[in-house]
């Protein structure tokens, strides 16, 4: 079925099928593991107190619809875009040209909140001031983009190198404060009220966000209907866990009363070792920064270069370099929006959370049409039929705790698509001239 004259067929492709199941895990991890680690548990802590472990759960048990849904959807129909082609697909052109300006958002938003706050770590070990963060932060994001511009292949090779040493430092961190941990700092249970475990799940879901991020490069994978689910299956279980100690060891040592909780891993390591346990932090947290911007920047740049091949994005955005595969042209657009969007955050010195929660809006808003989009196309069975409805639940559910912030993703979203009617009636009068 043709919906708006698309077909269900991509267009032919020019990227690279070279990543494999390493690969995929690799991503997923770094997607996943990035500054939240090191910064959201301490702000979650703030707003629920030991209350915050209950929402850390709660996403945990959610992550697997939500990953099962994307990966299969991407199984289905391997094309780079990840949930803007599901929902080209599945809810037409509409939805798709929405869902590509979310991500553009998400990126916008999340990226100079997530490097910013890896580089605010430095301060345990650097007197930075905080112009000096910022230009860390943006050395953050370069480098990440100067390693998308060599190739899919390159970076999937960065990444598989990088979240082993991530994994490993990360235990050791968890291992080390433990014995520091206390029953007292797990009690009042619940010191800011019920409302209080909604608004920290919502802030809590930035750390979770990344499971579409390999369906967006899903057209580059050798052997995506074998490679996905099972690397779902690897990455929710490495995540979970991680998550969960990191929760459990930052409310019971009491380290997200440090600092405006946003550096609970400094505390936590530098009273076990001093001043060289911050060191081991704040260099780590920049290492995992730039691990989950690197792959980031890969899946959001094939987003554009999807959007850019249906005419929503502007056409010379979807020019791939035939030596290296990669959409250079979007890999360029991407990472100029993002450093633009840094040098507002300077100005306006956005804080940690409202940005968090912004980032985490358009975030969600994309996850709201990526399933429905998956209820709408796969046809599975049993129990797993259910798994898109509960990846669509607990997205709406989180909505009201970003509060007015989502007006920001909202407003972004609106514009873009305002836009995009206007590129796609632009194209379609050229189309018809010649």
């Amino acid at each position: 079925m043709e919906r708006d004259g698309e077909t269900k067929n991509p267009p032919p492709s020019d990227l690279h099928r070279v990543l494999t199941l390493r690969h995929a895990v690799a991503i997923y991890v770094s997607s996943l593991l990035g500054s939240g680690i090191f910064v959201i548990p301490g702000l979650a802590a703030r707003i629920a107190g030991p209350a915050s472990i209950i929402s850390w759960i709660l996403l945990s048990l959610a992550s697997y619809p939500f990953a099962y849904t994307f990966a299969k959807l991407s199984a289905r129909n391997p094309e780079s875009g990840g949930i803007y082609a599901f929902a080209r697909e599945g809810l037409g052109r509409g939805a798709s040209a929405a869902t590509a300006w979310l991500f553009l958002a998400w990126a916008v938003l999340g990226a100079p909140a997530a490097t910013v706050a890896a580089a605010s770590y430095l301060r345990f070990v650097f007197p930075l001031s905080n112009l000096d963060v910022f230009l860390v932060a943006a050395a953050i994001l370069i480098g990440a983009f100067g390693v998308n511009y060599l190739g899919i292949r390159f970076t999937g090779r960065v990444q598989v190198a990088t979240v082993g040493a991530i994994l490993a430092a990360l235990a050791i961190a968890v291992v080390v404060s433990a014995p520091r941990i206390s029953s007292a700092n797990y009690t009042p249970i619940l010191p800011n009220g019920l409302a209080s475990i909604g608004t920290a799940a919502a802030l809590i879901m930035w750390s979770y966000l990344g499971y579409e991020n390999t369906s967006n490069v899903a057209e580059e994978f050798r052997n995506p209907e074998r490679d996905f689910h099972r690397s779902v299956v690897i990455s929710v279980i490495l995540i979970s866990a991680l998550y969960l100690a990191v929760a459990i060891v930052t409310v019971g040592t009491g380290a997200y009363t440090v600092g405006g909780g946003v550096t609970p891993f400094a505390a936590m390591m530098s009273g076990a070792f001093g001043s060289y346990g911050g060191m081991f932090v704040a260099l780590l947290a920049v290492f995992v920064t730039f691990g989950t911007v690197n792959a980031y920047v890969a899946g959001m740049a094939r987003v554009y270069y999807a959007a850019a091949r249906d005419g929503v994005f502007p056409e010379t955005l979807g020019k791939v370099d035939r030596k290296t595969g990669t959409p250079r042209r979007s890999l360029v657009f991407l990472i100029v929006m993002v450093l633009l969007s840094l040098a507002a955050f300077y100005l306006l010195n956005v804080d940690f959370v409202s940005a968090f929660l912004m980032a985490s809006g358009a975030a969600i808003l994309t996850y709201v049409i990526g399933s429905i989009a998956g209820i709408r196309l796969l046809k599975e069975r049993g129990m797993r039929r259910i798994l898109p409805w509960i990846s669509l639940v607990v997205s709406v559910a989180l909505l009201p705790f970003i509060g007015t912030l989502l007006a920001v993703s909202a407003a972004i979203g609106g514009v873009g698509l305002l836009t995009s009617w206007g590129l796609l009636r632009r194209r379609k009068t050229a189309n018809a001239g010649t």
